[in-house]
């Protein structure tokens, strides 16, 4: 199932692994909205429908598929007294509330970015095997035809429907996949 064009990131705030990690935040007296305008990228998912926008594909930018985005820490995340206002970012990171909220958002968006990316490749595979059902159709057909003029043997016609029945496969399970 495709997603929208320009499916925003907000989406993510709805995965289990960020809900959970939002109400550990909670627990400990954090603003969750001052945490997720830290750590949350507020991008576009998708730019073709199904396929990852330029935006999206920077945030592993570094080209080992680690996270390329730096929180930007401008308001206190804890309001409960304990932390003052100019508290700087490595002592906000001693936190293990704000570092596993950090690591279920980066997680997040790399399992989109993975899916993103297997659905892209699986749908050139389907067209792919299609173009190759389509092949293995007319070389069935034509086995058929030098078969009833003796120009083959009868071997000749099953090999050509065992290839097309495996072709036929191929395409339900890529299917099936996407």
């Amino acid at each position: 199932h495709d997603l929208l064009v320009g499916t925003p990131s907000d989406l993510l705030l709805n995965r289990p692994e960020i809900v959970a990690a939002e109400h550990q935040l909670q627990a400990a007296h954090a603003d969750i909205y001052a945490a997720r305008a830290a750590f949350f990228p507020r991008i576009a998912l998708t730019a073709n429908v199904g396929t990852a926008s330029n935006e999206f594909n920077q945030l592993f930018s570094g080209g080992n598929g680690i996270w390329s985005v730096m929180p930007s820490i401008s308001v206190p995340i804890f309001n409960a007294g304990r932390l003052r206002a100019n508290v700087d970012l490595a002592q906000i990171r001693q936190n293990m509330a704000v570092v596993n909220y950090e690591k279920a958002i980066q997680s997040s968006f790399r399992e989109v970015a993975d899916a993103l990316s297997d659905q892209q490749w699986l749908n050139k595979q389907v067209l792919s095997q299609q173009q190759a059902l389509q092949a293995a159709s007319e070389r069935a057909r034509l086995a058929k035809i030098s078969y009833d003029y003796g120009v083959v043997t009868y071997l000749e016609v099953l090999d050509a429907e065992r290839e097309l029945l495996n072709t036929q496969q191929s395409l339900v399970q890529t299917k099936r996949n996407v």
